[in-house]
C-alpha cells in the first residue's frame, strides 16, 4: 500500500488567504484616500446647524499644510452679519473615514474683537477628509458649525 500526500489542499487554503488580504488592501486603501462625497460642503464659510450664527475661518498658511501646527483666525457673526463677541468657542474635529480625531486639541488663545477670535493648536497629521466642528455659546444660543477639508 502506498500513501500520496496531499499539497494541492494547503496551495489551496494559502491562495484563498492571498486573495482575502489582497482585498482587504484594496477596500482599506479606498476608504482611506477616498475624497469626501460631493455634496459635503469644502469652503471656509457656512451656517451654523441651527442657523444662529454665520462661521467663517481664515489662516495665513495656505494651501493648509501637513503635520506642521499653525492658527486660523475664526469670524462668528450673526445671519445679518452683525459681529459676536463674547461667545465661548470650542474646536474639535477628526477624520470620519478613519474614527480618530484631531492630534491636537485647538483653542481660542484670543478675542481679536469684531466677532474675531484667534485660534492656535491646528495640526492635521495626514492627506484626506477632515471635519472640524466648532462649537459656539453666545448670547444668540449654543449652537455649531462644521468645515470639510480635503487636505
Amino acid at each position: 500500500m502506498t500513501t500520496q500526500k496531499r499539497s494541492g489542499g494547503k496551495g489551496l487554503v494559502l491562495a484563498v488567504i492571498g486573495l482575502l488580504v489582497a482585498a482587504l488592501a484594496v477596500y482599506a486603501g479606498y476608504r482611506l484616500f477616498t475624497p469626501p462625497p460631493a455634496t459635503v460642503d469644502m469652503t471656509y464659510n457656512t451656517v451654523s446647524s441651527d442657523g444662529l450664527y454665520q462661521v467663517m475661518f481664515e489662516t495665513d498658511t495656505l494651501p493648509i499644510p501637513l503635520n506642521e501646527t499653525h492658527s486660523w483666525v475664526l469670524t462668528v457673526t450673526t445671519p445679518e452679519g452683525e459681529p459676536v463677541n463674547d461667545a465661548e468657542i470650542g474646536i474639535d474635529g477628526g477624520m470620519p473615514a478613519h474614527g480618530h480625531g484631531l492630534p491636537t486639541e485647538p483653542k481660542v488663545t484670543e478675542a481679536l474683537g469684531e466677532g474675531r477670535y484667534q485660534v492656535e493648536g491646528m495640526r492635521f497629521n495626514m492627506g484626506g477628509h477632515w471635519e472640524i466642528r466648532v462649537g459656539i455659546n453666545a448670547a444668540q444660543g449654543t449652537d455649531e458649525a462644521t468645515f470639510n477639508l480635503d487636505l
